[in-house]
Formats: C-alpha cells, structure tokens, sequence
C-alpha cells in the first residue's frame, strides 16, 4: 500500500500501529483495491499505511481511535468469514463513535498488578476504589437483584449505571429504566408546572446527572426519545413487567413496603434490578422503620440470586470531607437525617 496521505482533521496530532496475527487475512481486511482503507481514509482524514504484519494509523487524535476500532471490527469480521464489503464501513465508523462499555470484566491478575475487576469504555477504565466496591462490581454480573446499602458518596448509582449502560449498549438488555420515589427531601415544591416529565423531572435529576457522565448528550437525548432509557418515578412502575431490562431503583430509602413489594415483583425474564439507598436515612415521616427499603432487607436476605452489597463511611469516594461529615451525623445516633 502506498499512497499520498488523506488531509487530516484538524487537532491535535495522533499515531498508532496495530499488528494483526494472521497476515494472510489483511488482503480481504483492506478490500478489492484497498477499498476499505480508502473509505476510511475518507471518512476520517486518517492516512493509512501497511508494514508487514504491522497497520499504521495517522490523522487526529479523534479520528485515530475510531480507524482503528472499525479496522479491528472489520478483522475480527474476516476471522468469523463474514462480508467486509465497502458499504459496512459507514456503519463501522458509526459504531466507532459510540462510547464503548465493554461492560465489567475481570482482568488478567498477574502477581496482582492488575486490579481484579474492572468496567472499561474507550475513555477511562473504572476501578474499584474500595474492597466493598469490589465486591459489588462482582455483585453486578452475578446476580438477578442487588441491593447497594450506605451512605452517599459510595458509587452505588453510578457504578450501577455504568455497568446498565454497558449492557444496553452491547445488546445484552434492550432497555435501561431508572427510577427513584418522589419524596420531597423536607422541603415543600409545592405544584410544579409543565407537563408530567416537567412535574417529576427535578426528583430524577441526580439519575439524570449518572447517566450524562456515562454518555453523550445527544445519545442519552436520542434513547430516551427512542423509549431505550426510561427515567420515571416509581409510582408508574405498576402493573408492568420488566422483562430484557436492567432496572436501577435510586433513593430506595424513600420508599413505603407495599412501593418496594411492588418494583421488586416487577422482574421479568432476562433482566438485572439493582436497588441502591441508605437504610439509615429515609425522607419519609415514619423515619428508617417506615422504609421499604429496611423492610426488604430484613425479609430479604439470604435468598438465593439476590445480593446485599453494604458500603461503609470508609467507602466514601467523593471528598474527604464528606467522609466526615456522614460519620459526624451518624455518630449522633440520628436515624432521620
């Protein structure tokens, strides 16, 4: 292969090489004519070049990853005897331009240089950042239920969307539905205007704020629009199956017995509920012996395919401050925080 570089897309500089096993492949990889790798080239404004076994990819720091990806996508395509026409490549750099959640994995423990457990995306890798998180990272592939108990500031929720946007995303569950009771946290809102996603918006914003930090924007804009995610307060829950979903119940501490009797009864084949809050605080005016949440706990526990994954103030992992002060108000003995 040999030709004059594409113009690349402005920005800073990239380069990376990528070496494929099985050489004798990289003719059909590349197309009649290396038809693929031009329409790359010309997509992307990457400059594309062989090297033996070795593909060298140069162009802008954005564009670089996304060539690459669709390539090894492309390889892993000729390996299974699949078609690699040139019209795939559209749908390849599409692909590409998605974040990538990989979902949680296991990593290769060599003499523990690696941290046992992990969810990786094309941006960062999440690691465990506390025993407990670890075994709740384990908890979420695992098992049907999870429950996530402690206090804030522990990665619950946004472990749990991680890992639920991860699944959407390779296909494992169709939708990804997020709820939360709405309870106002002492303070009166009083009659909100708009129309009902206006009314209850402002109870689901923290889920709103989880799942922005997994995805675009626009994507996350796109699949709610689309009925993908699905944002709701708990009171729609009823009378609904909840079948090829991953189903993530927020504020669980806010909910009455019969509320969780009834989200809990919602699962449905091929799905995963995680159900994440603190039993030591609850908004309702009964306090923690009022709580759904405690109440689930106590009848709970034990049964088989359900998880309790309890996260202490040493968990904490926003900051330091925040440590102290959950541990000052609990150390009062307060259970209506």
């Amino acid at each position: 292969m040999s030709r004059k570089p594409a113009p690349a897309q402005q920005g800073q500089r990239s380069r990376v090489e990528v070496t494929f096993d099985r050489p004798q492949l990289l003719p059909q990889l590349f197309g009649e004519y290396d038809s693929n790798i031009l329409a790359l080239e010309e997509r992307l404004g990457v400059y594309i070049h062989a090297r033996g076994q070795r593909v060298v990819i140069e162009g802008s720091a954005e564009a670089v990853p996304q060539a690459r990806e669709a390539l090894q996508d492309l390889h892993r395509r000729v390996i299974r005897g699949e078609d690699t026409a040139t019209g795939l490549i559209d749908a390849e750099i599409a692909m590409s331009s998605e974040p990538v959640f990989t979902g949680i994995i296991r990593a290769e423990n060599d003499e523990g240089a690696a941290p046992p457990i992990m969810i990786r995306t094309r941006n960062k890798t999440i690691v465990p950042r506390s025993l407990t998180q670890t075994a709740y990272m384990r908890a979420l592939v695992s098992n049907d239920i999870i429950f996530a108990l402690g206090p804030a500031g522990t990665g619950k929720t946004y472990l749990a969307v991680a890992q639920a946007v991860a699944q959407l995303i390779t296909g494992s569950v169709k939708r990804l539905i997020l709820s939360r009771p709405a309870v106002e946290a002492g303070e009166r809102l009083g009659f909100l205007p708009g129309d009902m996603k206006e009314k209850v918006d402002p109870y689901l914003r923290p889920l709103y704020d989880a799942l922005y930090d997994c995805l675009p924007a626009e994507q996350v804009e796109r699949r709610i629009a689309s009925g993908e995610i699905e944002i709701a307060p708990i009171a729609f829950m009823g009378g609904r199956t909840l079948a090829d979903a991953f189903v993530i119940l927020d504020e669980a501490q806010n909910t009455t017995p019969v509320q969780m009797k009834m989200f809990l009864t919602r699962f449905g084949q091929n799905s995963r509920m995680v159900v994440c809050g603190d039993p030591k605080q609850t908004d309702l005016p009964g306090g923690p012996s009022a709580s759904g949440l405690n109440d689930a706990v106590n009848k709970l526990e034990g049964i088989e395919g359900l998880a309790m994954i309890r996260f202490g103030i040493g968990d904490v992992v926003r900051h330091p401050i925040v440590g102290r002060i959950v541990d000052a108000y609990e150390g009062e003995g307060r259970t209506d925080a």
